[in-house]
């Protein structure tokens, strides 16, 4: 079975929306094989998403990653990533369609005052950075 990262992010749980991110990655077959709740380190961010590094949006999204709790999962099923990615939409929630997390969760303001796109949730890009991601937290 393949085994993918899932971070329900600080604007999702600002707005109580895990709960509903859960069950709907339950619901489209995933298994939810480990979670815990946490406020990612500086450290932490800046490993999950290094290969931004130097773009100028890094150091807000590291800012705003590290700005409140979240909750990490490992989702476990058959082609885990790819239905995953279909899952949570586009990563502008503005493009997502309905019937994605995205397109039918997301809350104003999209983009927050640092221009950092507010999208509730991340989910790892393919299988190697899966592994990646998993190792970092997990």
């Amino acid at each position: 079975m393949e085994k993918t990262l899932v971070i329900i992010k600080p604007d999702a749980m600002e707005a109580n929306l895990a709960s509903e991110i859960i069950s709907r990655l339950e619901k489209a077959g995933l298994k939810i094989t480990s979670q815990k709740r946490l406020t990612l380190s500086k450290s932490q961010a800046e490993k999950l998403y290094r290969e931004h590094k130097g773009k100028n949006f890094y150091e807000g999204l590291v800012r705003y990653m590290t700005s409140a709790p979240v909750i990490l999962m490992v989702a476990e099923g058959k082609d885990a990533v790819t239905r995953l990615r279909k899952l949570m939409g586009p990563t502008d929630p503005r493009k997502a369609e309905k019937g994605t997390i995205r397109g039918d969760l997301k809350a104003e303001p999209i983009v927050n005052q640092e221009g950092i796109i507010r999208n509730l949730i991340h989910g790892s890009d393919s299988k190697a950075k899966a592994e990646e991601e998993i190792a970092i937290f997990f």
